[in-house]
Formats: C-alpha cells, sequence, structure tokens
C-alpha cells in the first residue's frame, strides 16, 4: 500500500475526523482525490512528453547512423573498382613490358648481321 500501512491510514482517518468534523470530511476528500488525479495527469503528461522527445532525439540518430553506413558502402565499392582498374592497369603495364622484352631477346629476321654486311671499303 505504499510507505503508509493500514494502522497508519486509520489514525490519520480518526485525526483528520477530529480536526475537521464529520461535515468538511467528505469535500477535503473529494479535494484531495481531485488534486491526485490533476497531479496523475500532469505527471503522465510530462512522461509521455518526455518520451517523445527520446523518440524524437533518437529519429536524426538513427538516419545518421543510416547515412554513415550507406557512405561506408559507397566507400566500399568505389575502392573496390579503383582497386580492380589500378589492377587490370599494372597487368597491362606488365604484359607490354614482358612483350618488349621478348623482342628485345629475338635477333631481327632481316636485319643484316656484321659478319655478313658488305665491306663498302673493300673495292
Amino acid at each position: 500500500m505504499g510507505p503508509f500501512g493500514p494502522a497508519e491510514i486509520v489514525f490519520i482517518f480518526i485525526l483528520a475526523l477530529i480536526v475537521f468534523g464529520p461535515k468538511k470530511l467528505p469535500e477535503i476528500g473529494k479535494t484531495i482525490g481531485k488534486g491526485m488525479r490533476e497531479f496523475k495527469k500532469a505527471t503522465d503528461d510530462l512522461k509521455s512528453n518526455w518520451e517523445e522527445h527520446l523518440r524524437d532525439s533518437d529519429s536524426p540518430v538513427h538516419d545518421l547512423k543510416q547515412t554513415i553506413h550507406e557512405v561506408k558502402a559507397e566507400v566500399a565499392a568505389s575502392t573496390a573498382e579503383i582497386k580492380d582498374g589500378v589492377t587490370a592497369y599494372v597487368d597491362d603495364i606488365k604484359s607490354d613490358v614482358e612483350a618488349s622484352a621478348d623482342l628485345e631477346e629475338k635477333p631481327a629476321l632481316n636485319a643484316p648481321n656484321e659478319e655478313t654486311k658488305p665491306d663498302a671499303h673493300a673495292h
């Protein structure tokens, strides 16, 4: 029953009956009841207002988290695309370097050899 036990409530009721009298006691009871209802209503309004503000403040935080996750995914996708592009570019360069190295190793088919060159000073 709260902080008051049955004995305390009976004592308060008898004390109020003696102090205020039997005619005023119902009016005081109505006033106290009305005051308690108003207090409870005000408390409930304050509580619902507080909860509404909490929900309102959670919404921007949730939206911000969602935006951060979307940006993170976009950055990851862009990074993967850049990495793939760089890898393809490096592979092309390697192929070109290997192809030019193969050409330098092979002698030219129609190029004259120094041994087979005609001597221009011999005549």
